[in-house]
């Protein structure tokens, strides 16, 4: 077996998350992800036929070590090596909701699938990046389609849209950017009504993407913000997204990224980008600058997203 290499990009918070009913109508926890197109990990496998385990640098990524060791188990050869020598690179920071950890993962899984010499299929990685973190989010999928994953699960809910549609995100800090922790267990499963509520906003979403409209894709994601959380933290976003202009808010449901969603088509982006940093400075939210996502056009009905 060659050197492998990976890399795993990070996102930036959900454009909605909640509990959404998969097959047989039972609830589960679901998420959209906002992609980032401005940090990713990048990771090294150099397998070693003596030692038996993953060492990892810089130390203390041990989900990578053992999303490695999981996936040599997987994927390599009869009579491979049973572990290797794991290095990996990046400048996503942890902690702010940006799929550090499932980024980790998924360059670690993909640098040793790149040493065994197999470009792995997305559902295998979800499923090593499940059993290694205990949640995860769908950085596996490099296409542009826009995705419900069960995080707790590995599994796509729904396909939603073919791509976003072209969305300009300012992007700051709640919570003076203290890093969060993701809880380990696994949430309670809300009243039907609020399950309800999620899943109005999941055909809101599917909607909005088959019609390429920045502005319902960016209330969808104000309105999951406002189920989430309601502090001073989320009232002062919401009072810098009353620049004309801005069409709404999206931020990590676990973590304090956050962002000003703008049409990049609408008039003047580039002031209304001005306007809000200011506005963000004001309400004392730090501004980590702005960046574009999404590719999408309208789509006819005739091939709306597959239904629950």
């Amino acid at each position: 077996m060659r050197t492998g290499h990976g890399y795993g990009s990070c996102h930036h918070g959900e454009l909605l998350q909640g509990f959404f009913r998969g097959p047989g109508g039972r609830p589960r926890p679901g998420l959209v992800t906002l992609p980032s197109p401005v940090a990713g990990v990048h990771a090294r496998f150099r397998p070693d036929p003596e030692p038996v385990g993953v060492t990892v640098h810089p130390r203390g990524r041990t989900k990578a070590a053992h999303a490695a060791q999981l996936a040599l188990r997987a994927i390599a050869p009869p009579g491979g090596p049973a572990g290797g020598r794991l290095r990996l690179a990046g400048p996503v920071p942890t902690g702010l909701g940006m799929g550090s950890s499932t980024a980790d993962v998924v360059a670690a899984v993909r640098a040793v699938a790149d040493a065994c010499g197999i470009v792995p299929d997305p559902r295998t990685v979800a499923r090593i990046a499940v059993a290694a973190e205990g949640a995860s989010d769908p950085l596996m999928f490099d296409d542009p389609a826009t995705r419900l994953f069960a995080q707790r699960d590995g599994v796509v809910v729904e396909v939603l849209g073919p791509a976003l549609p072209p969305l300009l995100v300012l992007g700051c800090l709640l919570d003076g950017g203290r890093p969060v922790d993701t809880p380990a267990a696994e949430p309670a499963i809300p009243p039907d009504g609020v399950v309800d509520a999620y899943e109005e906003l999941r055909d809101r979403l599917r909607a909005g993407l088959l019609r390429a409209d920045p502005a319902e894709v960016a209330a969808v994601a104000t309105r999951s913000a406002r189920l989430h959380r309601t502090d001073d933290q989320l009232d002062r976003l919401l009072g810098a997204a009353e620049v004309p202009g801005v069409l709404g808010v999206q931020i990590a449901h676990s973590g304090s990224v956050a962002g000003l969603i703008v049409d990049p088509a609408g008039p003047d982006p580039g002031r209304v980008v001005e306007r809000a940093t200011r506005a963000l400075r004001a309400a004392g939210l730090p501004s980590t600058g702005p960046f574009t996502v999404g590719t999408g056009v309208p789509v006819a009905p005739v091939v709306a997203g597959l239904r629950r």
